[in-house]
């Protein structure tokens, strides 16, 4: 049996997953050294606000679709108390009618 070679999609991933780790460990290299000055601060800075905004926002968004929520509930639950609620009537009973005892017809 021959060997199994790599596929040029396998190889392409293993590619991408190497240069994304070679990238990730000089970024983080970068940023460790730029913390150390004043852009670099300042940067740390402005990315902290915007995740605390974004933050804030998704909150604000969660809250506000769960008010809505509650408030639909009880607009449905106070429509379902003042639909009028028809009551269906038992259906008339037949009159019974009393069979009469059979008298003999006299001849």
């Amino acid at each position: 049996m021959r060997p199994i070679r790599k596929t040029a999609g396998r190889k392409a991933a293993a590619t991408r997953k190497r240069n994304a780790a070679k990238r990730q460990a000089a970024a983080k290299k970068a940023a460790s050294t730029r913390k150390w000055r004043a852009a670099g601060k300042k940067a740390a800075a402005t990315r902290r606000r915007r995740a605390a905004g974004q933050k804030a926002a998704r909150t604000r968004v969660r809250r506000r679709a769960a008010r809505k929520l509650t408030v639909t509930r009880a607009r449905k639950k106070e429509s379902a108390l003042n639909q009028p609620v028809q009551v269906q009537a038992p259906p008339a009973a037949e009159p019974q009618v009393q069979a009469a005892p059979q008298t003999s017809i006299p001849e």
